[in-house]
């Protein structure tokens, strides 16, 4: 059997968008490449918008994606560490993940030494000093007083209500500039640079896979996504290479 000393990286599934029989073949896709990682696989790392909406209700979940489910299930019954960040998209995370699947779930960036190098993770929405406008709204839906209300409406109704919502977004192009965004995560990586030795600042959340030097001895990376790009990042023996499924 091969030794389960590879740390993978990937983000951006989406599933749900922009429909469920497009969003059903690629989680069959993701299966696929989560089966040809099971052998040698020692930690995971999802780094937000897994799911184009989540909102875990008190007794209720949004239906659907259940051969990924069975998937993180399986491999963490194995032992094999998988790491959650919610994104901007799947952020109502209250606990499902963790008691069910097994998940460790992080609602906040992560600093982590995974062998001889220190990460800096993070989906990557709502960092640095730009788009003050979806800080406000992710404020809004970061509110326990909004969550809680939100929780009170049918889950037939609000999930109907979050997938209109998300629709509507992609019909104006989205809430961001990727551009934009990157040069703010860029300029925010140095600054945490400033403090901190980083080797590597892994990001999702702009959907493009992205490789920048900030100095001899760190990197920004973006993920790219699974929708387009199908693209993860493999950590082996201190060498951490871009790959394509």
């Amino acid at each position: 059997m091969a030794k389960k000393d590879k740390v993978y990286f990937a983000s951006d599934f989406h599933l749900g968008s922009p429909s469920h029989d497009e969003s059903i073949e690629r989680e069959k896709k993701i299966c696929q490449w989560l089966d040809s990682i099971s052998d040698d696989a020692k930690e995971i790392y999802l780094v937000g918008d897994i799911f184009d909406f989540w909102f875990e209700y008190k007794m209720v979940i949004p239906k659907g994606f259940e051969r990924l489910k069975g998937k993180l299930a399986n491999f963490t019954d194995q032992g094999i560490k998988i790491h959650f960040f919610p994104g901007n998209h799947d952020l109502w995370t209250f606990g499902y993940l963790e008691k069910e699947l097994g998940l460790i779930v992080h609602k906040k960036p992560l600093i982590t030494k995974i062998g001889d190098k220190t990460f800096y993770i993070c989906h990557g929405d709502g960092l640095g000093n730009t788009d003050l406008k979806y800080k406000f709204l992710k404020s809004i839906f970061s509110s326990p007083i909004c969550q809680w209300l939100f929780s009170k409406i049918n889950p037939n109704t609000g999930i109907k209500l979050a997938q209109t919502w998300s629709k509507l977004s992609r019909k104006k192009g989205g809430q961001f500039n990727k551009e934009d965004l990157r040069k703010s995560l860029v300029k925010y990586s140095k600054e945490i640079l400033t403090n901190n030795d980083i080797n590597y600042f892994i990001f999702g959340h702009i959907h493009e896979p992205i490789e920048i030097e900030l100095s001899k001895k760190s990197k920004y990376i973006n993920l790219g996504d699974w929708i387009t790009h199908f693209s993860y990042l493999e950590f082996h023996k201190s060498t951490l290479l871009f790959k394509y499924f």
